[in-house]
């Protein structure tokens, strides 16, 4: 259970470090699983917990985080845990306003419309002050999975955060937030620069605070092109890992793997084997196999099961695990979905596709 605070110290000795291990190119008896969106809509309990509560209400609830991101792990044997909280919490901590509107989603009251917005924006952001919340959720969930499995941390990427912030919302073009990256070209810069630190000190915090393992979610990368990815997302995507890693060393902070997970970015994937990751997220949208060739050896691959794979039976599942785990090989190598869990999804197919990992990958160890 999630009782409040013990001490930040002094957490818990880890009991399957499988993840981490995988993550760092290390040998695993089995392939490590977990799922984008795991604490999630599609569990009951989830929604019984979310009742009565806003949205980002529940995100400034430590205890609430907790408690979302351990269901899960109560059902299904996962080896790794994702801290539940939303991307959007870096613009809020910006000064923007977020309201979650039922059967719409995230949506700002006041996006950035005129270049003459972003003197609205904080310049400068005191992350613990801002975001402590998180941090305080971090840790409290770190001691109450008493070592279970690992704690991952995570952020949007600069672009991904700033297109929400122009848009507004979601969007199937991100026609206004391109429209800055032609028109406004400098202002753009000096947008994803300011979300860029913010978020260096963001992840920086989670890992003081508990975090074992970090995501960054480019989630829009798809909306982009070759050029626009390489002036307007990776240099940022670059230096985030560059700085986190450095002022960890700097803070005596351990050393944590990085994932990048850039949705619909498979032109990009020669560039994003050389931004400073361990691992490399995929979607479901590209064969492991062309993957790997092109990102090479030494990076660990996360992905990449179509979620909709979930709705067929669970023995159709087992076959699509089997066959995905052929196509990545079982070592340096983490299962996971090509993006998240859908509201729909029955948790039993979910369950299914767990053990499917852990039972095929032993067995491929093995022969």
């Amino acid at each position: 259970t999630c009782s409040l605070l013990r001490s930040p110290k002094g957490f818990p000795k880890l009991k399957n470090d499988t993840f981490l291990r995988a993550a760092r190119g290390e040998e695993t008896e089995h392939t490590p699983v977990w799922c984008m969106r795991q604490a999630g809509r599609y569990l009951p309990e989830f929604l019984e917990t979310r009742a009565s509560q806003d949205f980002f209400a529940t995100c400034r609830s430590p205890k609430l985080c907790c408690e979302l991101t351990l269901q899960p792990l109560r059902r299904f044997p996962l080896d790794a845990a994702i801290i539940f909280s939303d991307i959007l919490v870096v613009p809020q901590a910006l000064g923007m306003e977020v309201v979650m509107v039922p059967g719409k989603g995230p949506t700002f009251t006041e996006p950035l419309k005129e270049v003459e917005d972003l003197l609205k924006l904080r310049q400068k952001v005191d992350v613990t002050a801002e975001l402590g919340y998180v941090f305080q959720a971090i840790t409290l969930t770190r001691h109450s999975l008493e070592g279970k499995v690992p704690l991952i941390g995570f952020s949007g990427a600069p672009w991904t955060l700033m297109s929400y912030m122009i848009e507004g919302g979601g969007s199937t073009t991100m026609a206004k937030a391109k429209s800055w990256l032609y028109r406004h070209p400098e202002a753009s810069h000096q947008l994803l620069r300011l979300l860029a630190d913010v978020i260096i000190d963001y992840l920086v915090g989670q890992v003081a605070a508990g975090a074992q393992a970090l995501q960054l979610f480019e989630s829009h990368a798809g909306h982009l092109g070759p050029e626009l990815f390489q002036d307007f997302a990776l240099p940022y995507i670059r230096d985030i890992a560059q700085a986190v890693k450095s002022k960890l060393k700097q803070e005596a902070l351990p050393l944590v793997p990085m994932i990048i997970f850039a949705k619909d970015a498979h032109y990009a994937l020669r560039d994003l084997a050389h931004a400073g990751y361990e691992v490399i997220g995929l979607d479901w949208t590209i064969r492991p196999q062309e993957a790997r060739a092109q990102i090479g050896e030494d990076i660990t691959l996360q992905g990449n099961l179509d979620p909709c794979a979930l709705y067929a039976p669970k023995e159709k599942i087992g076959e699509l695990v089997k066959k995905m785990l052929e196509s990545f090989g079982t070592q340096r190598y983490i299962a996971n979905l090509g993006h998240g869990l859908y509201p729909d999804m029955n948790p039993e197919h979910v369950g299914a596709f767990v053990e499917a990992v852990h039972a095929h990958s032993r067995h491929i160890n093995k022969h």
